[in-house]
């Protein structure tokens, strides 16, 4: 005899259940998000999350943004959250800041508590900090950044007084330690880093997409804008930022100036320097951009920014077969699925 399996149908008020239950949910998934706040962050403390592809030049942006803030009479807070621990190399002439994770580790080992100048230091009314974490192969990077945070809010973060914190994240991990700040509302608004080339632009969306997401989720944050580095003038960036609807907040040029003393640890955003204007309108951009909500590019889109040429768009997609992949003629084989028949 072939073995056959009956299923009970649903019963008429289970089966009403479902579709009522489905019609809730089809209601619930059609309602748009609210808008994203415009207006000015009415917080004190502004604390705002940068983002960009690794090697972007966003240590670079905020160690000189920074300083101009502090020289505006504004009091900031920079923040590392690279595991690489660079953010703030630039603001320190190239030293290298302790970092809270190997300080809490080693603090933790002897027995003593974390002490705000364990971890904090100062350059010209710039306060700074590296989170620091793992080496390669050692550890999460991500769960580096979460345990960081936690030391912070151990150390009184929600009771200092800054004017500006600012949040170095790379963009180019999609770990959720590093969208904790878009994930969990930690700040009002992020700002992005980008430049002419398809990768950083690529971070860039990834980015505006995470925003979106965690939107849809009932989250606050928004996107204040982006800062292009190292601009030849080729227009992708720009591009970019008028296509996913936010605005361009500076852009610093590829100047071979600007790559020495960046090379050799040299602050360039200082009030009557050279570049100093630059990072002028830079700092009242970042303090004044309100937060809007990103239109994100489909990846056809974000490659339609770039010519032919460079992003093969004249490449047709051809399906590969089962011969391609074996290198010979293919056996169709049987199902494998197992009927039971009579004897």
């Amino acid at each position: 005899m072939t073995v056959a399996l009956r299923v009970a149908e649903p019963s008429r008020k289970s089966q009403a259940a479902v579709e009522a239950l489905r019609d809730r949910l089809r209601a619930e998934a059609a309602q748009e998000p609210d808008p994203v706040h415009t207006s000015p962050a009415a917080k004190k403390t502004q604390i705002i999350a940068i983002y960009g592809k690794g090697g972007i030049g966003k240590s670079f942006t905020l160690a000189n943004l920074s300083y101009m803030m502090a020289q505006q009479g504004k009091k900031v807070l920079l923040i590392g959250c690279d595991p690489k621990s660079d953010t703030t190399s630039l603001l320190f002439g190239g030293k290298a800041c302790p970092t809270i994770i190997e300080t809490s580790t080693r603090k933790k080992l002897a027995g003593e508590q974390v002490e705000i100048g364990d971890v904090c230091f100062k350059r010209d009314g710039v306060f700074a900090m590296e989170l620091g974490g793992p080496e390669v192969g050692r550890g999460c990077g991500g769960r580096g950044i979460i345990h960081g945070f936690e030391t912070l809010e151990k150390l009184g973060f929600h009771d200092w007084g800054f004017d500006f914190v600012l949040l170095d994240f790379l963009g180019d991990v999609v770990c959720g330690g590093f969208g904790l700040p878009i994930a969990r509302d930690m700040c009002q608004k992020v700002i992005v880093v980008g430049s002419n080339d398809l990768q950083s632009l690529y971070v860039a969306n990834n980015v505006c997409s995470a925003v979106e997401y965690f939107r849809k989720l009932g989250g606050n944050v928004g996107v204040a804008g982006m800062v292009i580095n190292k601009d030849d003038g080729t227009g992708e960036a720009a591009a970019f930022a008028q296509n996913a609807g936010i605005p361009v907040l500076a852009s610093i040029p590829a100047h071979e100036d600007i790559r020495r003393k960046s090379a050799n640890y040299e602050i360039i955003g200082k009030p009557g320097g050279q570049w100093g204007p630059l990072f002028e309108e830079l700092a009242r951009n970042v303090a004044d951009a309100p937060p809007q909500r990103p239109t994100p590019l489909t990846q056809d889109g974000l490659l339609g920014l770039f010519s032919g040429e460079t992003v093969g768009r004249n490449v047709v997609l051809e399906p590969a077969s089962m011969e391609d992949m074996c290198g010979v003629a293919a056996v169709k084989k049987p199902s494998l699925e197992v009927i039971y028949d009579s004897v």
